[in-house]
């Protein structure tokens, strides 16, 4: 399989933190007929087999959860694809103001500065795979 040590890093994260708000769910993370090489395989063989391109995160951990749950699930071949990962951006924060010295008689006026104005983008993964 050749997909990003990042893509394969962010789905166990996501597994595991599942696993510590559910404990029913941390019993099925721990089975040894699990891995999760074999769920990044299925997941890909499930995107593939779908024909689009673009998944919402929650879509791909739901197929992760799938397989961990489903003990008789089939994973299909080796997949190799290009996985895109898109987070969500935020605006950086401004930083504070140095407070004025209280031993200054006349206070300065401070203007805060504007927001710089940068969209959020919904979190999506897209796929391709080699012909």
């Amino acid at each position: 399989m050749s997909v990003s040590t990042a893509f394969k890093a962010q789905i166990e994260n996501h597994l595991k933190e599942l696993a510590t708000k559910d404990e029913l769910f941390a019993t099925t993370l721990k089975k040894e007929n699990k891995n999760i090489d074999d769920c990044i395989t299925y997941i890909l063989n499930e995107v593939q087999k779908s024909g689009k391109m673009g998944f919402a995160d929650e879509e791909i951990y739901g197929m992760a959860v799938h397989y961990y749950d489903e003990d008789d699930i089939q994973i299909g071949k080796k997949v190799s694809a290009k996985v895109v990962v898109n987070h969500s951006i935020d605006a950086p924060k401004p930083k504070k103001e140095a407070k004025q010295n209280p031993v200054q008689d006349q206070p300065k006026e401070v203007k805060k500065p504007a927001k710089p104005k940068v969209e959020k983008q919904q979190a999506s993964l897209s796929f391709e795979f080699p012909e």
